[in-house]
């Protein structure tokens, strides 16, 4: 049998991150993924985000998680030769007067112009519908479509990837001193694979919340801009000239495939954005978990210390990965306790009280 520390389930974000940091803290892995196409993390556009939701909070621990993030993706970006990373601004169109006047309060109050201002001059005035003034919030993109592919290559290449869909039933745990998948025997195996472990009996305790996400890819003629374009809708500028426009939020879905009814929705909300026609060219689905708190999870099994779980990044999986990853390597090699806020204990606690 193949020998390593640590086997991985699943290669996004969350995958992505913790191998490299448990690589580099000299453990040994094989990443168990099968390279599906409509992951949360291969449909995402990698948007990092200062600020979060209507009310303009200040995003969580974000004075530790984008240096941090920053500094990782710009090490991947030079061994990996390819660029990850984007610093972007958030141009931020407000709906209504309100909006424009809570957001500068906030802003004025929690960060002194430091992520966000209001603008001198509007941009953008022939095509965008922006009549309550818009923000400029600074933020950044990671491409998750270079940098997926190209970890994954290095995976291959450390002959530490097992290219295959993973089987549960295949797991056995042996005297509770090591777990075996096919011909590979590890001390432990992570769980890192979204939306799948929702279904995961080890982890029936967690109160994930998976949702649809829907978005379309869309050409705007004339427009070009390197900044991020949000309204009730976000924009991110492609590579190719086109945008990247979403997402939606399902709740209850019959399938992971994209959706006439939500093609409307998005539509609807680009009609609100934009004064120009625009040209739809695709449209793609996903399906993202994230916890009930909406922080990460990390940890091992109270009952099954041998299984573990790195999860629930949500829509900030980009900026939070590479530190709760980062975090969590540092845990498993005995340097450190783990976050109370992000561990998975807090699920089991729950059930015991």
């Amino acid at each position: 049998m193949k020998q390593v520390d640590y086997i991985i389930v699943g290669q996004g974000i969350a995958g992505t991150m913790l191998s490299w940091f448990l690589m580099k803290r000299g453990f040994s892995v094989v990443v168990i993924d099968d390279g599906k196409k409509n992951s949360a993390s291969r449909v995402a556009a990698g948007i990092i985000n200062p600020v979060s939701g209507r009310r303009f909070e200040p995003a969580w621990l974000y004075e530790e998680i984008y240096p941090f993030a920053k500094s990782t993706y710009d090490e991947l970006s030079d061994l990996l030769k390819i660029n990850i990373l984007t610093e972007r601004n958030l141009w931020t169109v407000f709906p209504s007067a309100q909006m424009r006047d809570a957001f500068k309060a906030k802003a004025d109050k929690e960060t002194n112009g430091k992520y966000a201002v209001i603008p001198q001059q509007l941009q953008y005035e022939e095509y965008l519908q922006q009549d309550f003034g818009a923000a400029v919030i600074k933020g950044a993109t990671v491409n998750l479509k270079n940098l997926l592919p190209a970890y994954r290559e290095m995976l291959i290449s450390k002959e530490a990837l097992l290219d295959e869909h993973f089987e549960l039933s295949q797991l056995q745990l042996v005297n509770n001193v090591q777990v075996t998948y096919h011909d590979i025997a590890a001390k432990k195996i992570i769980f890192c694979d979204g939306a799948a472990a929702a279904t995961n009996p080890y982890f029936s305790a967690i109160k994930f919340l998976p949702n649809k996400g829907e978005v379309l890819f869309i050409r705007v003629p004339g427009l070009e801009s390197s900044d991020i374009i949000k309204k009730s809708i976000t924009l991110v500028p492609q590579p190719d000239g086109q945008f990247w426009a979403g997402s939606s939020f399902a709740w209850d879905y019959a399938d992971e495939l994209p959706t006439a009814a939500q093609r409307v929705v998005l539509e609807e909300k680009l009609q609100q954005l934009l004064k120009v026609p625009y040209e739809v060219t695709d449209q793609q689905a996903a399906v993202r978990p994230s916890g009930h708190d909406r922080r990460p999870i990390a940890g091992f099994h109270p009952e099954y210390p041998l299984i573990g779980i790195f999860n629930g990044l949500g829509t900030k999986g980009t900026s939070l990965a590479p530190l709760m990853a980062d975090h969590f390597s540092r845990v498993i090699a005995g340097e450190t306790e783990i976050m109370p806020e992000i561990s998975v204990n807090r699920y089991f606690n729950m059930l015991r009280q």
